[in-house]
């Protein structure tokens, strides 16, 4: 799997900006990654390095629409902690 496969996206919300100022980023990766991939995927794709790794699984919700019955789809999120210093410009330019 190549760096760019594994990060989906960056996840932008409130409170991943508030992770940001304890110099941690938050991505939706790809489900079969792990910490190790992870970390080599943002240190490559970033050029940052990367002082830890934490995954969890976010699992679907279950939507009606109706009669209907469904559910969102399951994702893996990864909370990425890099050294003192190191900032991803993506997510600070999006600050106020």
């Amino acid at each position: 799997m190549e760096a760019r496969e594994i990060i989906v996206r960056p996840i932008i919300t409130e409170k991943s900006y508030q992770l940001i100022e304890l110099n941690k980023y938050t991505f939706e990766v790809d489900k079969r990654a792990n910490k190790q991939q992870i970390a080599k995927a943002v240190e490559e794709v970033f050029e940052v390095k990367v002082k830890k790794v934490n995954t969890l699984p976010v699992h679907g919700k279950k939507k009606r629409r109706g009669r209907i019955e469904g559910t969102t789809r399951s994702w893996k999120k990864a909370i990425v902690t890099l050294i003192e210093g190191d900032r991803i410009e993506v997510f600070e330019g999006g600050q106020a």
